[in-house]
């Protein structure tokens, strides 16, 4: 089941959402903006 992270840029910053299959395994993430491949999940901050 697919659930929305946030995610951010290294490169530039940019933050946005996407959703995220855990059962798809790991992939290759590009920032929508600058095209960078630094792009990290943002700590959940519900805890």
């Amino acid at each position: 089941m697919a659930e929305e992270i946030k995610l951010k840029c290294l490169r530039c910053g940019y933050e946005y959402s996407e959703l995220y299959d855990k059962s798809e395994g790991p992939k290759e993430r590009a920032c929508p903006k600058c095209k960078s491949n630094s792009v990290r999940p943002l700590p959940d901050k519900q805890k």
